[in-house]
């Protein structure tokens, strides 16, 4: 029997660069949002991560035909950006998955780490404790063969899933992706995409700072639940669509979950919602944590794409909510 090998580089670039978010990162530019965080796996959750465990796929379209990279920015715990309760001692791992079943696989779409979410292939993995040579630096992971990602007609092209998780340890690891054709720079894979199901990010600190998602409505729903975890009560969240024009949302507080339903009409479906996070005006509240999630009336969990599908959604006052 043939067994086919893989081979993974991991790439350090010994280099710092500069801060600007690029094109086709995830946080992307445009939605303003500094940072990723997953806390180590033996952290309090009133920190604001409800498992230590972030989910992000990646679209690769079927016109890519050479390598893609993922990179990581500060992969570390322990240095200048992360959140320590002490002396450092977390480990976070970073793993990326291709093959059938990657995203096909229904717990590998739900909002906890459950069941097989670990479906499809292991392609690659690193773990990063405190090492302060990554500190404010980019890592690599691959190169990856497109077609090693899991196929899916519907999404636009072949998936791999990037899994970040706490292994050990309770501070939190500060981070952010971008999706590459070179292992060396920031080169956007031309109509990739990044998305996620549960969106666990650090607020900017800037009270001035307005923060943006944009999670994608299917032809199948009539209502979301959207759920924000831990939100401090660090000012407002609002809803923007072709239909809606900055409905509020309900925010959380210190390590609680809450959900408000909406409903969704005709001319919501097959686009995209925006939802906006504004600060607390009164009291600048720091280092916040935060994570949101939405399912439709059958709960399941809709998608939040980096770049927004169909662009952002512009409010039309002839379309009236029922």
């Amino acid at each position: 029997m043939r067994m086919k090998i893989i081979h993974i580089i991991f790439l350090f670039i010994g280099f710092s660069v500069p801060m600007a978010i690029l094109p086709q990162s995830a946080p992307a530019i445009d939605e303003n949002i500094p940072y990723l965080i997953t806390f180590g796996g033996n952290s309090s959750t009133s920190w604001g991560d409800d498992d230590f465990c972030q989910i992000f796929f990646c679209v690769i379209p079927v016109s890519q035909k050479g390598p893609v990279y993922l990179r990581i920015y500060d992969p570390d715990t322990g240095t200048d950006l992360d959140e320590l309760k002490g002396a450092a001692n977390s480990m976070i791992a970073f793993s990326v998955y291709g093959g059938k079943g990657c995203w096909s696989d229904t717990a590998a779409q739900g909002i906890h780490p459950k069941g097989n979410y670990r479906s499809g292939i292991l392609l690659g993995s690193k773990s990063f404790g405190n090492e302060s040579e990554f500190n404010k630096k980019w890592f690599t992971i691959g190169p990856f063969n497109p077609a090693e990602g899991e196929y899916i007609e519907k999404l636009g092209g072949r998936i791999f899933k990037i899994i970040a998780q706490g292994k050990s340890g309770d501070d939190g690891n500060i981070y952010k992706y971008f999706l590459s054709t070179n292992p060396l720079d920031n080169i956007a894979v031309e109509g990739g995409n990044f998305f996620t199901y549960k969106y666990h990010f650090r607020l900017s600190d800037d009270q001035k700072h307005v923060c943006h998602i944009y999670p994608y409505v299917d032809d199948e729903t009539i209502s979301i639940e959207v759920s924000n975890f831990d939100w401090d009560d660090d000012g407002m969240i609002r809803i923007y669509s072709i239909a809606k024009n900055g409905i509020s949302c309900p925010v959380s507080g210190e390590d609680k979950w809450i959900i408000k339903k909406f409903p969704i009409v005709e001319e919501e479906k097959n686009s995209t919602i925006e939802i906006r996070f504004l600060k607390n005006q009164k009291q600048q509240i720091r280092n916040n944590n935060v994570v949101i999630a939405i399912r439709n009336q059958y709960g399941i969990s809709l998608p939040f794409y980096v770049v927004p599908i169909g662009g952002v959604p512009v409010y039309s006052p002839k379309i009236r909510m029922k």
